[in-house]
């Protein structure tokens, strides 16, 4: 019988990706991105992806898969995410699924079956968010499926010219996409988290250490390889604000603020989305000993 699946979850800064390489040595694992900014080349001081000299010879996958041209595909992911958790299972060893993009990690662990897309219908909204703006499609949406539209923010228009075009061409409510959280395979699911005040502290830090560790050199390479023309990389935070500073329209420490800013918003936002996951079981990351307090929480679970 195969091994069920390990995911580790939770918002950013909690020390996931470094717990995933402690679990992968002492279980024999190889480790599946779920974060979905580190699908992309290049992306890495902006991402606070984990140095591949800090990962002990552990194979990471759906890492540096797309250039920051291309848009990145939640059905894509799903299909080579679950293709790569094959191959580490055929190679004997043990599948651990880590990040915080909530949509791309039940992606792989739910029964999830995502729509297809139409260039002419997602074009018509695109241009429709063009003219009406964020809070323009929001309420188009809201019409459509007051469910979606509560869960989606006005801002967000990438989110919402999808699922306005989902809607479109399934003749379903976006939201019902999304199934209770019924498992596509046996998965143990473990969720780091901590004290807001700790949490903001380590997001302060890591704002710093981005501008500090050569973000905005690293957004100047993108750039060249065409950062701009990307949809979906370019408005990745570090990146945008990186792009603000080159453009002359934001300082460094504006920068670094603005990172640190939008960053406890998405934590707040992941630990929002993670917490209604039942199958989840929540651990103190400041804790001692992590790798071994999971451990035992997942033998727990059995």
């Amino acid at each position: 019988m195969a091994r069920p699946l390990i995911g580790i979850v939770g918002p950013t800064a909690t020390g996931k990706s470094e717990l995933a390489v402690e679990l992968a040595e002492r279980l024999g694992g190889e480790v599946v991105n779920g974060d979905a900014m580190a699908l992309y080349r290049g992306m890495e001081v902006g991402t606070a992806r984990l140095p591949a000299d800090r990962r002990r010879g552990i194979a990471h996958h759906q890492i540096d898969v797309l250039d920051v041209t291309e848009e990145a595909s939640v059905a894509a992911y799903q299909r080579h995410a679950r293709d790569d958790i094959g191959g580490i299972r055929r190679r004997g060893h043990q599948p651990l699924l880590v990040g915080g993009s909530g949509l791309y990690i039940r992606a792989v662990t739910d029964q999830i079956d995502f729509p297809g897309q139409d260039p002419a219908v997602r074009a018509k909204w695109e241009d429709l968010g063009v003219r009406l703006g964020g809070p323009g499609l929001h309420a188009e949406l809201a019409e459509r499926d007051p469910a979606a539209a509560g869960a989606i923010n006005p801002g967000n228009v990438r989110r919402l010219v999808r699922a306005l075009e989902v809607i479109e061409l399934t003749g379903r409510p976006f939201t019902a996409r999304l199934p209770d959280h019924t498992s596509w395979r046996p998965v143990r699911l473990v969720g780091l988290r901590l004290d807001l005040a700790e949490l903001d502290r380590r997001i302060d830090r890591r704002a710093r250490a981005m501008i500090e560790g050569g973000l905005l050199d690293e957004v100047a390479r993108l750039v060249a390889a065409g950062l701009r023309d990307g949809r979906t990389a370019s408005r990745a935070i570090g990146y945008r604000q990186g792009l603000a500073v080159l453009d002359g329209l934001a300082t460094p420490a504006q920068a670094q603020a603005e990172i640190a800013l939008a960053t406890r918003r998405l934590a707040r936002r992941q630990l929002k989305w993670f917490r209604r996951d039942p199958r989840i079981v929540w651990l103190d990351a400041a804790g001692p000993d992590l790798a071994g307090r999971t451990l035992a929480a997942l033998d727990d679970d059995n």
